[in-house]
């Protein structure tokens, strides 16, 4: 089982204190993927957030790699929120660990917890924000502006 020092360095779990982290913990399943293999594919259903624990993945949206994530970043949040299909694939760039929760267990929070809920949508709110300010810098940057 993954340990609790090791989830309060995601800035999903943000302000959680300890026992809040371990009752979130058996909501966790771990998951392991192959180098070059597809971990979530572009327009196919996804209710899972995806905590990479060690490896190399890639952000590839109509063939276009849009950005690399490693050890510390999560996948799959906007799919959680909006529960559209995947908006892009993400592919195994090395061998690769990861650690999800779906959007049962975030229901499962919810209901025993509305505080630790609450403080996990407000900071996957922020990562979301975080990532589409990076996307729009890179955007200008791409335009010459």
């Amino acid at each position: 089982m993954v340990e609790v020092s090791l989830l309060q360095k995601y800035s999903l779990f943000g302000g959680l204190m300890e026992d809040q982290i371990k009752q979130i913990l058996p909501l966790m399943e771990r998951e392991s993927y192959k180098s070059g293999e597809n971990i979530i594919v572009e327009g196919s259903p996804n209710d899972r957030i995806r905590f990479i624990l060690e490896g190399r993945v890639a952000v590839i949206k109509h063939g276009l790699v849009l950005s690399e994530f490693t050890e510390g970043n999560t996948v799959g949040e906007m799919e959680v929120l909006d529960v559209m299909p995947s908006a892009a694939t993400i592919k195994a760039l090395s061998d690769t660990q990861v650690i999800s929760i779906s959007n049962k267990g975030l229901r499962d929070i919810y209901k025993v917890d509305i505080h630790s809920f609450s403080l996990v949508i407000m900071n996957l709110a922020r990562d979301l924000s975080r990532r589409l300010r990076l996307m729009n810098e890179k955007v200008v940057e791409q335009s010459g502006n």
